[in-house]
């Protein structure tokens, strides 16, 4: 099966067919941290049906028309940027550069480095990010740019839980809510886990939806992993924009969602599989749309 973007200018039909996208997305993020030896596959594996969700049916966005100033378009950023081969995997079934980059994930002189980068101009990629707690920041000042240029398209973010240690992201989210920055959806990855072990372990977040209320966000929860559950979500968090407090979108998931092995342990937060482990991973995953 010849591997092929699939159309992003219109969404995919059906949970099914999301979900047969986001099979074939869990199986190009193997594939890439196994080729490199290199990379963080638990977190991006978790995150699959969200970027499937995302990139194939949510967005509003034109790959042929990409640019950095994003004008009636909505954006996305990830903050969390070590995730990255699952964002690539997205890009690239999704029409920003051929799928056949793909292979080339962090090889030198490529574009498709460790964490996103912008001085190669890689389409579809306005940040970069690897500096944990800097893309809320970001998101905001370009959730203030489109209400200022009269531009009614929204902002999407995404962080991990364990990003929550950062003391930047919580002075962002005063910001937002104090200037009612109510055309940006941000999502935390709530896997539980970060490269050292638990989150509740390494720093303790508390009751994170209980924190988003308090400093002035609207919340909602919903199950990561569930492409119908996070579809009704993500619709409902978009029906709550434009109301005066920016949405936030508590999204559990578990780290590295679709492979046996890898789940349920911070272990695969960044390492990658040898032979044998990617045998076994592509085993339990269907191609989908053609491996690259």
């Amino acid at each position: 099966m010849p591997s092929s973007p699939v159309a992003a200018t219109s969404a995919a039909s059906s949970v099914g067919e999301l979900q047969r996208i986001a099979s074939q997305v869990r199986r190009d993020i193997v594939r890439q941290v196994h080729a490199c030896q290199s990379g963080h596959p638990g977190g991006s594996l978790g995150c699959a049906d969200f970027f499937t969700a995302l990139y194939f049916s949510i967005l509003r966005h034109d790959p042929a028309s990409w640019n950095m100033d994003g004008r009636d378009q909505d954006l996305f950023f990830l903050s969390n940027g070590h995730i990255s081969p699952v964002w690539y995997s997205v890009l690239a079934r999704s029409g920003y550069f051929p799928v056949s980059e793909l292979a080339t994930f962090r090889k030198i002189n490529g574009r498709l480095q460790g964490h996103p980068t912008t001085h190669e101009g890689l389409p579809g990629v306005r940040m970069a990010s690897g500096s944990l707690g800097q893309g809320l920041s970001v998101g905001i000042g370009a959730a203030l740019a489109k209400k200022l240029n009269g531009d009614d398209k929204l902002v999407y973010t995404l962080h991990g839980d364990g990003e929550l240690q950062e003391g930047q992201i919580w002075e962002a989210a005063m910001y937002a809510a104090g200037k009612k920055v109510d055309n940006l959806i941000s999502t935390i990855d709530c896997n539980g886990r970060q490269i050292d072990g638990d989150v509740d372990d390494v720093l303790p977040l508390g009751d994170l939806h209980a924190k988003w209320l308090a400093f002035g966000w609207d919340v909602l929860e919903t199950d990561g992993n569930d492409m119908e559950k996070l579809l009704t979500c993500m619709a409902e968090a978009k029906r709550r924009t434009g109301k005066g407090k920016p949405v936030m979108v508590l999204m559990c998931t578990e780290m590295g969602q679709g492979v046996d092995f890898m789940m349920h342990s911070h272990a695969w937060h960044g390492i990658a599989p040898n032979d044998a482990q990617l045998a076994s991973a592509l085993g339990q995953l269907e191609e989908t749309l053609g491996d690259y």
